[in-house]
């Protein structure tokens, strides 16, 4: 088996490292990473410059290709160019810090893998809770035996995964696994305002979830949100179809044809507007 691993952490991260030993046991691991920290940028994809490739070695081995791109840019450079032939499997991660419920749409690491599954190719992202003790070792121990188990049980269609791995659970002797949606409870986000040492004004974006949002004591279906804080590794199945499936038929009878009628049309007095650099808000 081949499989292509990457990560949104940079080439560097101790956690791509952990997960490149642990799947070795599966398969040969082609390792395409970002040059340097990739986190939050979703599935950007870099198109107006080039991208810039090169190999890493450890211990005077060649262990893998650095990309000056974004995640899914990586994954992109590693299917087409990089990897022979085409690999079976695309992995990302193991990333430090946790990406489930909303948190999903912004994650490099999960952009990776739904890039992945773009070429029907079965694809896995894996996270770890953050610890700055960095327990990746453990975690990617667990994450392939998961991964393994998957790939045992799917169905032969290319299939697109999300893993979380909570810090309870590498504290058990015996860590759960529960198959869970995401969780689409809002975030209650704010930004602090701070001043540089020059007087300039500069926002930190801080974020928790949103207590104003409803609260069910039993939800009908668990979440991962939920299966982390009972200490369970959850296990995600996405779609990257944004369709929202049951409008198609209800909008089917709109009339959206636009108007024939041609407003009148003032040119507008100026193109853009004016920008000035202040310390003032």
């Amino acid at each position: 088996m081949k499989i292509l691993l990457t990560n949104d952490d940079g080439i560097y991260a101790p956690g791509l490292a952990a997960m490149e030993r642990a799947l070795r046991r599966l398969g040969e691991v082609y390792v395409v990473a970002p040059s340097k920290e990739q986190s939050g940028v979703s599935h950007s994809i870099t198109f107006l410059t080039p991208l810039m490739v090169k190999k890493v070695f450890v211990d005077q081995k060649h262990w893998g290709w650095t990309v000056d791109g974004s995640p899914a840019d990586c994954v992109k450079l590693g299917i087409s160019e990089i990897v022979p032939n085409r690999p079976d499997l695309v992995v990302s991660g193991i990333n430090g810090g946790l990406n489930a419920g909303i948190n999903i749409i912004y994650s490099g690491t999960v952009a990776a893998a739904v890039e992945g599954a773009f070429y029907g190719i079965t694809s896995i992202a894996v996270s770890l809770e953050y610890d700055e003790n960095e327990p990746f070792h453990r975690a990617a121990d667990l994450a392939v035996d998961v991964i393994e188990k998957i790939l045992e049980k799917k169905d032969q269609e290319s299939r697109l995964y999300n893993i979380n791995i909570p810090l309870a659970a590498l504290r058990k002797n015996n860590a759960e696994t529960r198959v869970a949606g995401m969780d689409v409870a809002q975030y209650w986000e704010s930004f602090e305002r701070r001043a540089a040492p020059s007087g300039r004004f500069y926002y930190w974006l801080t974020g928790r979830p949103d207590a104003r949002q409803p609260k069910h004591a039993e939800p009908v279906n668990i979440t991962d949100i939920i299966a982390l804080s009972q200490g369970l590794i959850s296990v995600t199945p996405l779609n990257y179809d944004l369709t929202h499936q049951s409008q198609l038929a209800a909008m089917a009878t709109w009339d959206l044809n636009p108007s024939n009628e041609q407003p009148a049309y003032e040119k507008p007095k100026h193109t853009g507007p004016t920008i000035r650099t202040t310390n003032e808000n």
